[in-house]
């Protein structure tokens, strides 16, 4: 069984509660990843995206890909 959450952190530890189905378990496999939570950086990249050329290509390319059953009768 694979569970993926998010935690918080507080004054730097870690508790996790872990569900029943890990009773009996010996040993889990732990993986700390850093989640970066800057919206403002995140938004500045996504308007910037709207002027690149290279993602304005890509966006056209998968909308004509999809042009083509957008027509299509269900």
């Amino acid at each position: 069984m694979t569970i993926k959450q998010i935690y918080e952190i507080k004054n730097n530890q870690l508790i996790i509660n872990l569900p029943e189905e890990f009773k009996n378990q010996q040993k889990v496999l732990v993986t700390i990843d850093e989640i970066k939570n800057n919206k403002a950086e995140k938004i500045a990249l996504l308007k910037l995206a709207a002027n690149d050329p290279q993602f304005l290509a890509d966006m056209e390319e998968v909308n004509s890909d999809f042009n083509l059953i957008d027509n299509e009768i269900l």
